[in-house]
């Protein structure tokens, strides 16, 4: 992972996820550039439930996501944690 995912990543380790290699996976790849205008840009983050697809978020963006879409997957809501 790149220091810029691994930075993105940090608050994810509190949220349950999956992290796809996109140049091990040609599906993958296919669709970060279908939404990061071409380019392969990471982190690419889907907040599944919300359909929306951030290019190399921000923590509070990735939060705020979550918050809206999936808020009993947050830190302390008893939601499940873990990868």
């Amino acid at each position: 992972m790149s220091p810029v995912c691994e930075g993105a990543a940090a608050p994810l380790t509190r949220l349950r996820h999956s992290e796809v290699n996109i140049w091990k996976d040609p599906d993958a790849a296919v669709f970060v550039r279908s939404v990061a205008d071409g380019n392969e840009t990471v982190p690419t983050v889907t907040v599944a439930v919300a359909g929306e697809a951030m290019v190399n978020p921000s923590r509070s963006r990735l939060f705020e996501a979550v918050r809206e879409h999936a808020p009993h997957l947050m830190p302390g809501a008893g939601g499940s944690t873990g990868t």
